[in-house]
């Protein structure tokens, strides 16, 4: 279904042709029809905190691993290693290893000329070589930039044309004739021996079997395999005799129209894809009319992080997702058009997939919709009204940083927006856990506890109450109540005495676990500072005190984790209540 869906959308959206992919070229090497070299231009993309290289229309990687790889060279293009003898480090080994490749880049260059009876650009390439004009490049100051940045990709261009190289009509035929007999099965793969045929289980059609699949980049440090379809490398998995691929028959061009999909929509800063933690998510829409459905332009829009340069982005996104059904912003035609999502993440070498949703966005946008209408809680007006995944997630890690957030939560946290059903348990641990160690309830964590909580309570048989977006003072909860209490004492503490360190700083561990322990002698010392407060003031929280005293008959000697999250949602109430113009209990003369 993954892998059908990912070819369904490459004939939607009119990708790379066969043959071709978009890679990332950041450098030039510019030579003249003599093969003399001229310069190397830096062709990045300016103007963001870091320069970006540009994707670039190539002939489509080779596939290669193991000892022999360096004897596998890209057409016209590759990194430093094989387009100019550079080594990654000055070792012997690295440079016999770039001579090896280079030496077959060269020889691939060679050969081609000849297949096409001579083309001028290649002649000109090969006399780049054949005069070790190579050695110049390293030379210009150009180079240095080049070299920082590891596995570079380079290309050519001769200096009086515009195009490149390998854009030339010659080399575009001959690209486009060798896929070609690709597809339809009568081509040679590198060994010399006829490709496998077989019924391929996407298309259907008999056809050439790939017997390595297309490397996917984006997701890893390196490109690696797409390990849902290509992950037989162990003879243990084999079965009837059938190794690597062929245990799984994918055509040749199937399996190149699902990887230039994905590695189009793993683009970085690609729209129709959100990083959060380690899981990389990419989304798209099925095939209908001429045309894709909004929900793919705006759905990173509602998850993603705001720019800088545009901080309301989010919210003028999540705005229009709600008052969609009014106005049909993201009209559905007919309640059928099919949303997928796809979350990815590095596994080892491979590439492992932590979801796979699919829905109309009907479905889908009724489901966000939830999700934010979950979240909402009361809070500080220079506070964003919608918060971020990112946002939500870091509130749960260590120190706040994103490399702390736990293993698989991005995933399964996304998953459970889009399928509406409760959010994972670790998601209200972890939240609860930074809290008692930071002993410091924020609105993104009083968000994500309210929301984990309603959600829980929805779709469990016990009669608990949802949780209000404010202040609810007829809610009963124990853990809501005991949490309300502790945010009176200490405001009465702090009004009374300002002290550098309150209650919260030392208490807040132990309140909101075992509330016995520690609320009496609280209660105690609330009196002392009670005595220090104008009348006004102490009638108010006396009878503030009483009024949340009122369903509480005893203090609990545990509470449990969900009854800690509603005891943190009192807390946090109770505090936003003070900070308030209106408050629900009517202050004393």
């Amino acid at each position: 279904m993954i892998l059908q869906a990912l070819c369904d959308y490459y004939e939607r959206a009119g990708l790379a042709p066969l043959g071709w992919e978009f890679k990332e070229i950041p450098f030039l090497i510019v030579i003249d029809h003599n093969g003399r070299f001229i310069s190397l231009d830096d062709i990045r993309e300016s103007g963001t905190k870091k320069a970006r290289a540009k994707p670039i229309l190539v002939p489509k990687a080779e596939i290669r691993s193991g000892k022999n790889a360096w004897d596998r060279p890209n057409l016209l293009w590759d990194h430093y290693g094989f387009v100019l003898a550079a080594p990654k480090e000055e070792t012997d080994d690295a440079q016999t290893m770039t001579l090896k490749q280079n030496g077959a880049f060269i020889n691939r260059i060679r050969q081609i000329n000849s297949d096409i009876d001579e083309s001028p650009e290649l002649t000109a390439l090969l006399n780049f070589y054949d005069s070790q004009q190579a050695k110049e490049v390293i030379k210009h100051p150009v180079w240095n930039d080049c070299i920082k940045i590891k596995g570079c990709n380079l290309t050519f261009r001769l200096a009086d044309s515009p195009n490149l190289m390998l854009h030339g009509a010659k080399i575009q035929n001959y690209v486009s004739s060798k896929a070609d007999c690709a597809s339809n099965g009568s081509a040679k793969i590198e060994n010399g021996t006829n490709g496998e045929q077989g019924v391929c289980l996407i298309t259907g059609s008999i056809s050439e079997i790939e017997r390595l699949h297309p490397s996917i980049a984006g997701v890893n440090e390196k490109p690696a395999p797409f390990a849902a379809v290509n992950n037989l490398e162990n003879p243990a998995f084999s079965s009837f005799g059938k190794k690597q691929g062929f245990s799984f028959p994918i055509s040749k061009v199937a399996a190149f129209r699902y990887a230039t999909s994905l590695n189009h929509l793993l683009i970085r800063d690609h729209h129709q894809r959100i990083q959060v933690g380690d899981a990389s998510t990419v989304f798209w829409s099925g095939k209908h009319t001429d045309k894709h459905a909004d929900l793919e332009n705006t759905f990173a829009d509602l998850f993603d992080e705001p720019p800088k340069d545009d901080p309301a982005k989010q919210t003028r996104a999540i705005e229009a997702l709600f008052n969609a059904p009014q106005t049909g912003a993201l009209g559905d035609e007919g309640g059928s058009t099919r949303f997928y999502v796809l979350g990815l993440a590095p596994n080892a070498a491979r590439i492992s997939v932590r979801f796979w949703q699919v829905g109309t966005v009907d479905e889908m946008s009724a489901r966000i919709r939830q999700h934010f209408a979950d979240l909402e809680i009361v809070h500080a007006n220079y506070e964003k009204p919608y918060l971020s995944l990112f946002r939500l997630l870091v509130a749960t890690a260590s120190q706040g940083k994103s490399e702390n957030i736990l293993s698989n939560l991005a995933g399964e946290f996304m998953q459970a927006i889009l399928t509406g059903l409760p959010y994972p348990q670790t998601l209200l641990a972890a939240a609860v856990r930074r809290i008692r160690a930071e002993r410091e309830v924020t609105y993104p964590r009083a968000a994500l506890i309210k929301a984990c909580l309603n959600r829980q309570a929805r779709y469990s048989l016990s009669q608990e109450k949802e949780i209000a977006v404010s202040l609810d003072d007829s809610n009963t909860n124990p853990g809501y109540r005991i949490g309300r209490l502790f945010a009176a004492l200490e405001k009465i503490q702090e009004e009374a005495v300002n002290p550098s360190a309150t209650i919260r700083d030392r208490f807040y561990g132990a309140a909101s676990s075992t509330p016995v322990t520690v609320i009496s002698n609280l209660m105690k010392l609330k009196n002392h500072h009670l005595a220090k407060l104008e009348e006004g003031r102490k009638r108010y929280f006396e009878k503030l005190i009483g009024q949340i005293m009122s369903d509480i008959n005893d203090f609990p000697a545990h509470l449990s984790l969900t009854d800690q999250g509603r005891f943190a949602i009192g807390y946090y109430h109770q505090r936003q209540a003070f900070f308030t113009k209106s408050e629900p209990i009517t202050q004393g003369e």
